[in-house]
């Protein structure tokens, strides 16, 4: 087992980023040596990426913190094909239109995460739309897909699962392998980029990259995995009942966000730490010894640190006072969040687990009506255990809003409109 000499592997290695590498000792001494540029590829299928994104965004802070260059590649055009990776079917087809506002949408994310600029470390964006837009298929195929045998990419496991399943894969996607290798060369070519990093489900795509910088131009490239996590109790990372936990403000509130890592399980409350924060290991190693109900000031710990990141300090900090009001002093803070909802639709009487569904605290009203039968549901702090129950305007509290809480720790002001 190599050891790492170099900060940049030193710190993934001790904080537990590494999973898979193309040649470690070699990328090891490539980072002595000096800078070595990096990209990370993230497609546009949606306004924001999600935390399940935040492992390889966590590699490029420490990648440019420990001297290095990170290129953020945005998929405009990889965008249009849909990586199958880890999909049973194929991407929804985006027009040029949502595709440019998911870009710019997704870019704000970084700026909490990376230093964005023109100097030697500073992150860069790239859109892969400027190279793959210009490309003549015929001249793609003859040049590049001569390179890559059909015997080898049935081998790969985003190829590979999804003919297991017996889930069609369309042509169009089987082209995707192809179109990120290319990727690696061209930004090799423009940017002298040497490493790609991604999520373990890249690991085929990163390889063909690889391969095809050696083939092509006869140049080193290294590819560098990330694990993918999946909490203790084996649930994937970044999946509520509610849905994803998104990076963007204006998709999940600050204090939404803080939430998730607060309630993380005892037993990732340590792992957690050094990956998604910037804590000195010596602290960590303090706050993941902590038992009993100790635990908990560790979990706020993570949540005030990873919330700071995400979202900046004074956002961890209010969401933490709302918490800190909200269960400890019983109080209804005015920011806890809030949705608003069609007036009309309470005065005729409205189900209580459509009210919970529209708060977001169930991802379906069969969802929200299953919470309401295990007496997990409350409405203005009293709990409600028929699934048939209403809510009407009559429930409004003196500011006019409805306080809906499922379990503990989730609570959402309604406000009539």
């Amino acid at each position: 087992m190599h050891t790492p000499k170099s900060d940049l592997l030193h710190t993934l290695t001790e904080r537990g980023y590494i999973h898979q590498c193309t040649d470690l000792e070699a990328l090891d001494a490539a980072a002595q040596e000096g800078p070595v540029i990096t990209y990370n590829g993230f497609d546009c299928t949606g306004p924001s990426l999600h935390i399940g994104h935040l492992l390889p965004i966590m590699m490029l802070r420490i990648l440019q913190k420990t001297g290095h260059k990170p290129i953020v590649l945005l998929g405009g055009g990889t965008t249009k094909i849909g990586d199958p990776s880890g999909k049973d079917e194929s991407r929804q087809l985006l027009d040029d239109a949502t595709i440019a506002a998911n870009i710019d949408s997704i870019g704000r994310s970084f700026g909490r995460f990376l230093n964005v600029g023109d100097g030697p470390a500073d992150a860069v964006f790239v859109n892969n739309a400027e190279w793959l837009e210009d490309l003549k298929y015929i001249s793609l195929l003859r040049d590049i897909g001569t390179h890559f045998t059909i015997n080898r990419m049935l081998t790969f496991d985003s190829v590979k699962l999804r003919l297991d399943r017996e889930h069609p894969l369309t042509f169009l996607e089987f082209n995707y392998m192809i179109l990120q290798a290319y990727d690696f060369v061209e930004l090799n070519r423009r940017f002298g980029c040497t490493l790609q990093t991604g999520g373990s489900d890249q690991w085929g795509n990163i390889v063909n990259g690889v391969e095809l910088g050696r083939r092509l131009d006869g140049t080193s490239l290294f590819g560098l995995t990330c694990p993918l996590i999946t909490t203790s109790s084996g649930a994937k990372m970044g999946k509520t009942a509610a849905g994803a936990v998104w990076l963007n403000e204006d998709m999940l509130s600050p204090y939404d966000y803080w939430q998730y890592w607060r309630n993380t399980e005892d037993a990732d409350v340590g792992r957690f730490l050094k990956l998604f924060t910037d804590l000195p290991l010596s602290e960590i190693t303090k706050l993941e010894a902590l038992a009993g109900n100790e635990i908990n000031e560790a979990k706020k710990v993570l949540a005030n640190e990873a919330t700071a990141l995400a979202h900046g300090p004074d956002a961890a900090q209010k969401a933490a006072e709302t918490a800190r009001q909200t269960f400890e002093e019983g109080r209804t803070s005015a920011d806890l969040p809030t949705v608003e909802l069609d007036g009309n639709l309470l005065k005729g009487g409205l189900l209580a687990a459509k009210l919970v569904q529209h708060a977001g605290l169930a991802a379906s009203a069969s969802a929200a009506r299953r919470d309401i039968k295990g007496g997990g549901v409350r409405i203005n702090d009293t709990a409600i255990s028929d699934e048939k129950a209403m809510v009407s305007d009559a429930d409004l509290n003196a500011d006019g809003l409805i306080k809906v809480s499922l379990g503990k720790k989730r609570h959402v002001l309604v406000r009539p409109v």
